[in-house]
């Protein structure tokens, strides 16, 4: 799908470009309303030709933006500003997917190309069409909001993600006794939990650090033909500040998973250990009434005890003071 935005006093104001036969007029609206932003959602190869006869650059493909190396996310190519970051979908499931997400500047128009629709796009889309919106003068102004809602969009799934891991954490340690077997598996679940999480966080981290680096680059490219206002260069300095805080932000997260990970294994080792330990301590208890009963249990002629009356009462009663002593003992020493 292409959908084209012209510029109309200062705002943003859509017109759907579709198919081949409806972008065939783009040139003559354009005189007109100049365009300010085309935005290709898995554009078909019409529409992709398009743009690139009207801009005079060639689209990457989706394989070329899903390339990690940096010289094929920023360079300049046909007078044009190519730049690509990795954003994120399903971002309120568990199980967020990574999307490339391409920028292209050329003069005073911005196009995107993206494989998918993440909520920033909508959110801003929704925003920059209003009566009251914010005027958008050019491209850059156009991509310098979209990344600032993928930012805010971050910012609040931290926060999301931050509370949630609060919660764990209080699990994790709460005093409250439960049956071993119980507790174990409640353990296990969230050992889930914070594995779900690590992941989430890996890629909130990765698409950070894609935002700040294509920041960075935006604000680093020099030339005559494009001269930002003050305006612009603040909102770019405070772009590049607030992906560098989420990312810290983010790897303070990932190390208080990472914490919580060590400390729920070392309890299920504590609760095995536990278990052990009351398996070897029976075995221990009751090994002298064995060895006592092993005793007995010989048939010797010359052995006084069994011709006595009261025998069998007597070593039963060894059996259990040798069982009772150890244990006692054991618990006075604190190893039970």
């Amino acid at each position: 799908m292409l959908r084209i935005y012209f510029r109309e006093a200062e705002r943003l104001v859509l017109r759907d470009k579709s198919d081949e036969t409806a972008t065939e007029n783009t040139e003559a609206e354009n005189a007109v309303a100049p365009v300010l932003w085309y935005d290709l959602v898995s554009p078909t190869p019409a529409e992709s030709r398009h743009v690139e006869q009207a801009l005079q650059l060639a689209i990457p493909t989706r394989d070329e933006m899903e390339e990690i190396e940096l010289s094929a996310r920023l360079y300049q190519e046909d007078g044009g500003e190519f730049m690509t970051l990795t954003a994120l979908t399903n971002l309120d499931g568990d199980t967020p997917a990574k999307t490339p997400v391409t920028f292209i500047l050329k003069g005073e128009t911005l196009v995107t190309v993206r494989y998918a629709d993440p909520k920033p796009f909508l959110a801003f889309v929704h925003r920059a069409l209003r009566v009251n919106a914010q005027a958008y003068g050019c491209g850059e102004e156009v991509m310098l909001g979209i990344v600032e809602s993928i930012v805010d969009r971050m910012a609040d799934v931290l926060e999301r993600i931050g509370n949630e891991i609060d919660g764990i954490s209080r699990e994790v340690f709460r005093g409250k006794a439960t049956p071993s077997t119980k507790k174990t598996k409640d353990l296990q679940s969230l050992i889930e939990q914070l594995g779900q999480k690590g992941d989430f966080l890996g890629g909130v981290r990765e698409s950070l650090v894609s935002i700040s680096r294509l920041v960075a680059y935006h604000a680093a490219l020099e030339s005559p033909q494009r001269r930002p206002s003050k305006e612009v260069r603040q909102r770019v300095k405070m772009l590049q500040r607030d992906a560098v805080s989420l990312g810290d932000h983010a790897t303070f997260l990932s190390g208080k998973v990472n914490f919580l990970l060590d400390a729920t294994l070392g309890l299920i080792n504590l609760e095995q250990n536990q278990i052990i330990k009351i398996f070897t301590v029976a075995s221990v208890v009751f090994l002298p009434p064995t060895l006592v009963a092993s005793v007995y249990g010989m048939n010797f002629a010359a052995m006084p005890e069994l011709q006595w009356h009261l025998g069998y009462p007597w070593a039963v009663l060894v059996m259990l003071l040798s069982a009772a002593l150890p244990f006692y003992y054991f618990k006075r020493r604190g190893w039970l």
